[in-house]
């Protein structure tokens, strides 16, 4: 199964291009390096949703606090 699970941006590099654009993204502690080319407009502090290294869409602290609780839920 293939899940898009959100992160927040650490860091940034490369902001002044648009497709190079990578961040540091923490989840839940594990820290990855992803692609910010699909969402341009993210900025340091945001939550993503992050897909096989590549962040799909923006989303606020409460949405991707729901979604922890549900992943943890899952766990249980």
């Amino acid at each position: 199964m293939c899940l898009a699970i959100p992160g927040k941006i650490l860091s940034i590099t490369d902001e002044d291009d648009d497709l190079l654009r990578t961040a540091r993204v923490s989840f839940g502690g594990i820290v990855k390096e992803i692609s910010l080319a699909g969402v341009p407009e993210a900025k340091l502090g945001d939550y993503v949703i992050v897909h096989a290294g590549f962040a799909l869409a923006q989303l606020d602290e409460q949405e991707a606090q729901q979604v922890f609780t549900t992943l943890r839920q899952m766990e249980q």
